[in-house]
């Protein structure tokens, strides 16, 4: 098994995290730091990445939370700042998260340790939508809806074609749901911006056919069968 895809498969890290672990020398095998990423693991390697001994993992888990603000979507973070994982204490499996969240951004962050999955939901070429409700500062006219369905700008980018709809208008405010099909830093942050409407508070609602629903800050609960079907798909 390719190196990336068994760190993946163990529930340490994705694919593409996993690639930047083996580049910055924090994987070895068989006690020698891997300089080779295309490294095909073999019966009886011993393979450790960040000085812990990893096996793959056979029973794969997926997990959909409703991250709170305040918490970084990562396994761990070097300013002690509280994970996700914090939040999955009861969860024996070692997992991780399916793309990120902002720190200030709250909602639907779904969590494995099934490496080939977390490529197809989160690789933009695989056209899964995610879904953002957000309340901005003024109102959206139909001629700024337009521009973001469109694309816009957002310094040096030129966003695809999203959906968007208003929600709900505010006396100064407006709560516009849009759904995008990449993954740029901070990028339904960005998109606003550049029509001139900040955003004041951000969720994400949904990601493909998984909807956040009621599910309450902080808490968690395990995909349906038919779900982790359409995030595959």
């Amino acid at each position: 098994m390719r190196i990336n895809k068994y760190i993946a498969s163990s529930g340490v890290a994705s694919r593409r995290k996993a690639d930047e672990l083996i580049k910055a020398g924090k994987v070895k095998v068989n006690n020698i730091v891997l300089a080779e990423p295309g490294y095909e693991v073999m019966p009886g390697d011993r393979v450790t990445v960040l000085g812990h001994d990893i096996t793959v993992s056979e029973k794969k888990i997926y997990i959909a939370l409703n991250k709170p603000i305040g918490y970084v979507t990562t396994v761990s973070d070097e300013q002690g700042r509280p994970t996700v994982l914090d939040l999955l204490s009861d969860i024996e499996e070692r997992i991780f998260p399916v793309g990120r969240l902002d720190y200030n951004t709250s909602g639907l962050l779904i969590l494995t340790n099934d490496g080939d999955f977390s490529q197809k939901v989160s690789h933009p070429g695989k056209g899964v939508g995610k879904t953002y409700r957000a309340k901005v500062q003024g109102i959206i006219s139909r001629e700024k809806l337009a521009k973001l369905r469109r694309g816009v700008d957002i310094g040096g980018f030129v966003t695809s074609r999203a959906q968007a709809e208003i929600y709900k208008e505010l006396p100064k405010q407006t709560v516009v749901d849009i759904t995008i099909y990449e993954g740029k830093n901070r990028q339904v942050r960005k998109m606003f911006k550049a029509i001139g409407n900040p955003v004041i508070e951000l969720e994400r609602i949904a990601i493909g056919d998984v909807k956040l629903g009621r599910l309450a800050t902080g808490s968690y609960r395990k995909l349906t069968a038919r779900e982790i079907e359409s995030l595959s798909k």
